[in-house]
């Protein structure tokens, strides 16, 4: 979905946030939160979590409004008005992160996260965060990352099953804008497809794509489900995600006012990656009682035979910080 600049314009013209020269803490301002998923996912929870612990810290002087849904637009559209000061907040997937940082798509690589504990475990992992931090520091100018989230681990949906890395064969796939997906969906012998997430959904509808991945409350808030019934537990990829500060905002700060917001982001790193997961268990159950088709005990071994070679040289051709994020995680146990 295009959202015409004019109503982006628009939509932040009416909720612009005025900066008064001088003005004292105790005046409360409102800054904007925004992201593409809806608020029921674990993005909704970054936000909360963010929100309640900012407005504690601030004593409700400083308080989120959040914009889920794409309201302000898709996530390469959104942190570019981050990156402008337009939007002071917003959370992007790591493969969108990689449309201003080519090395975040780190974060995107196939199985690099060996199971739902190790990915909670990296992600409240501090050194890790530092990595990503300072990898964002030095490449990225206009904004810069406070915090890592996630929205579990991806898996494949389509009108089949994909139980067998012999089944991607000749399918085409959706992808994020990252060169990391880029290089393994063709390697499992998979053709691929770029377009944003909101155009997914019609994409599958009408076979423009077979075959769409993502997080299984994903995939079940954006009713997905309906045009690819057959969810198939690949769990190839994390899906990672980093919150966004515009530096526009941040350098209008008192250090103190800075303080809170990376606190209330640390909270964020801590706490929400095992709600999010919790979020995915739930929501398969739900899909189950639906009558979605979920298809646990794919044969991950083909997949991971082609994978792991791969780890090694992405994370190198991606870069220097590429290569030590991607170490971090590989060594936590």
């Amino acid at each position: 979905m295009h959202i015409p600049a004019r109503i982006i314009r628009g939509l932040i013209t009416t909720a612009a946030v005025t900066f008064a020269f001088g003005a004292s803490a105790q005046d409360v301002k409102h800054y904007r939160f925004a992201y593409d998923q809806p608020k029921t996912t674990g993005y909704g929870i970054v936000g909360d979590i963010f929100a309640d612990k900012l407005k504690e810290l601030s004593k409700g002087t400083m308080l989120i409004d959040q914009y889920p849904g794409a309201q302000l637009g898709q996530e390469p559209q959104v942190l570019q008005l981050v990156k402008s000061g337009d939007v002071e907040f917003s959370i992007s997937s790591s493969a969108n992160a990689a449309t201003l940082s080519p090395q975040a798509g780190v974060m995107s690589m196939h199985f690099l996260f060996r199971s739902e504990a190790h990915l909670v475990k990296a992600l409240a992992d501090p050194e890790v965060s530092k990595a990503v931090k300072a990898m964002i520091a030095e490449t990225v100018q206009g904004t810069h990352v406070i915090a890592l989230s996630t929205l579990g681990l991806r898996d494949m949906y389509s009108k089949r099953e994909i139980r067998k890395i012999e089944d991607m064969k000749g399918l085409k796939v959706r992808v994020q804008a990252t060169p990391t997906e880029d290089t393994m969906f063709p390697a499992y012998g998979a053709q691929i497809v770029h377009m944003p997430f909101g155009s997914v959904y019609t994409s599958l509808q009408t076979g423009v794509v077979d075959v769409a991945e993502n997080g299984v409350n994903v995939y079940l808030a954006n009713k997905h489900y309906e045009v690819a019934p057959v969810l198939s537990m690949t769990e190839h990829e994390a899906n990672n995600s980093l919150i966004w500060v515009s530096d526009k905002l941040w350098n209008s700060l008192t250090p103190e006012q800075q303080g809170w917001v990376q606190t209330a982001a640390d909270e964020v790193n801590q706490k929400q990656p095992a709600r999010a997961i919790e979020l995915e268990h739930q929501s398969q159950a739900k899909l189950k009682s639906i009558g979605v088709k979920v298809v646990t005990d794919v044969d991950k071994s083909g997949f991971l035979a082609i994978a792991d070679p791969y780890l090694d040289k992405l994370a190198k051709d991606l870069g220097p910080h590429a290569e030590k994020i991607k170490n971090l995680i590989r060594a936590i146990n």
